[in-house]
């Protein structure tokens, strides 16, 4: 009976590994090493490429600054009303592309909620290259802020303690002693906040478009290529795999990056300055 269980969970393992690997596999089969260096030296991939990067590590940027306080502030503090506000800045998770697109043109668009408010200040979002930036916030900081809270929650609160009766105010606190120790989770959300951005396709073209050099991204060049020239969707497909291997890797590798620096990352001087 043992023996037909265990032959049982191999078979549906086996299924499962053939099923989601054998499409990323096909793509490397169907182009060699010399057709990905020709196609990606094309205009439209370059293009693709340089603007996928560059936005999503603009956007990532602004993850990084505000999303980290705000994790911050929610893992350390109970309050009225935190699991509603917990709820909205998951929800981004479960929407549909198409509905994260149209809620941006909405909210921001030329005719949306804030709109005018925009066109006051001589601001211009939609369609633009600063609104591919905005799309990738919003459908990847979930996958940061998620994890930040859950790092800043799992540090221990005695050296937070240990650390405000040494003398660190607050702002030292969380600068020199919470960051450190949640370090290797925040960079881990980071990483797959990244990934998750550079592979934005349904809100950025709904709000941004697909304007080769200004707003195509790489997912955006993909869906257009396809229909004309399914190497070069195979070619940017091929890289943004091996992007998406590599952070993945790295996402699996910073939890024993954290066993063995946790104690080294606990610095903090004595002082009275908050």
């Amino acid at each position: 009976m043992t023996r037909r269980f265990n032959f049982l969970l191999g078979t549906t393992l086996a299924i499962s590994v053939v099923f989601l690997g054998l499409p990323v596999v096909a793509i490397f089969t169907r182009i060699g090493p010399g057709e990905l260096v020709r196609q990606l030296g094309t205009d439209v991939a370059t293009d693709a490429l340089l603007l996928s990067f560059k936005t999503s590590g603009i956007a990532l940027g602004v993850i990084l600054l505000v999303g980290t306080p705000a994790a911050y502030f929610l893992a350390t503090r109970r309050f009225p009303g935190r699991n509603v506000v917990i709820t909205i800045l998951e929800l981004p998770l479960v929407l549909p592309p198409a509905v994260a697109g149209i809620g941006l043109f909405a909210a921001l668009g030329s005719r949306g909620l804030l709109g005018g408010t925009l066109d006051a200040f001589g601001v211009q979002l939609a369609f633009t290259q600063a609104a591919v930036v905005v799309a990738v916030i919003f459908v990847a900081s979930p996958f940061y802020v998620r994890q930040a809270i859950a790092s800043f929650e799992a540090v221990d609160t005695s050296l937070l303690d240990a650390a405000r009766t040494l003398g660190a105010g607050p702002a030292r606190t969380f600068f020199r002693v919470s960051i450190p120790l949640a370090a290797s989770g925040l960079a881990a959300g980071a990483t797959l906040s990244w990934a998750r951005g550079l592979g934005e396709f349904g809100a950025t073209i709904l709000f941004a478009g697909s304007l080769q050099g200004v707003t195509q991204t790489a997912p955006l060049a993909i869906y257009d290529a396809f229909s004309v020239d399914t190497r070069t969707a195979q070619a940017l497909a091929a890289v943004l795999i091996l992007t998406s291997l590599g952070v993945l890797l790295i996402a699996k590798a910073l939890p024993s990056w954290k066993n063995s620096n946790s104690q080294s990352a606990y610095r903090f001087g004595r002082s009275t300055s908050s």
